[in-house]
């Protein structure tokens, strides 16, 4: 089953992705469960199946797509998990790398992705999303995946000139982060460890791997996330980027308005989104900033 959260003339809804349209799950289910995340923390992605069978409601090109999980309460990045990557960076440290990307930076599958009017140097990074569809903490690896709702397609947008000494600043400009296009159920994954990966700019092909080559898997991640914090449904975990960025090309190769970016992940989906210039923003407290 795949699932998605997006606009249309009603307002913000989310629905089941069939083959000829969306069937709405806002219009049966919203009463109860008002967006996917609620419906995950509801326990109701069976609620959800038994309604896949029902004509589509409304045709995939009259929505605008939201991220899959619009706000979640946490979005937790690893840095350095594929083998190329880490060469490529010099990465030496066996621990995993994470850092924070805040709801607001996120935008949806075939929305513009915006780079930072402050930033020369904004990079690509195509990754698995997993999405957390059953709290708990201390989660042994054994039982990790049981905690997964699901996996996405995620294009972590890197402004690579406001890394400084960590990752933060870098990574948290709004409309960098595009989440999607929908949901895939676990069950349609039996093995989220073996998908081709692949990012694509204008075309030409960045990237590509297979999620086989992550160093810490997502079991381990899950565990080792959920021993210092609670992971809670509709919390997503952006799994790292394969070697192939930008910033480590000769020369240099970073994306500027009007380039198209897409991230494709094998049984998981094809995100694709435009860049384009942020419009009068500059920084926080300057008269000329964007409200």
């Amino acid at each position: 089953m795949k699932l998605a959260s997006y606009v249309y003339q009603r307002g913000k809804s989310y629905g089941i992705v069939a083959a000829d349209g969306l069937i709405d799950l806002g219009r049966r289910l919203g009463p109860r469960y008002p967006d996917l995340k609620t419906l995950l923390a509801g326990n109701a992605l069976s609620e959800a199946q038994d309604l896949c069978h029902q004509p589509p409601d409304i045709a995939v090109d009259q929505v605008t797509f939201l991220p899959v999980i619009e706000n979640p309460g946490k979005i937790l990045c690893v840095g350095m998990n594929y083998a190329e990557k880490r060469k490529e960076f010099n990465e030496v440290n066996p621990a995993p790398t994470l850092f924070i990307r805040f709801a607001d930076s996120q935008t949806g599958h075939g929305m513009p992705i915006v780079k930072p009017g402050l930033s020369a140097e904004f990079d690509y990074e195509g990754e698995l999303a997993v999405i957390i569809g059953r709290e708990g903490e201390g989660i042994p690896a054994s039982q990790a995946l049981s905690h997964v709702a699901g996996y996405s397609c995620y294009m972590d947008g890197s402004a690579r000139d406001w890394q400084h000494n960590w990752f933060t600043a870098g990574k948290n400009w709004r409309q960098t982060g595009a989440f999607g296009p929908y949901l895939t159920t676990a069950d349609e994954v039996p093995n989220p460890h073996d998908l081709n990966i692949r990012t694509w700019l204008n075309g030409r092909l960045v990237q590509n791997d297979n999620t086989g080559s992550m160093i810490h898997g997502i079991a381990a991640l899950i565990e080792y996330i959920s021993t210092f914090t609670r992971l809670h449904a509709g919390d997503v975990i952006i799994t790292g980027s394969p070697g192939g960025v930008g910033k480590k090309r000769t020369p240099p190769l970073f994306m500027k308005s009007g380039d198209c970016i897409e991230v494709e992940i094998e049984k998981i989906g094809h995100l694709r989104n435009l860049i384009v210039d942020a419009v009068d923003y500059s920084m926080p407290g300057s008269s000329h900033a964007a409200a």
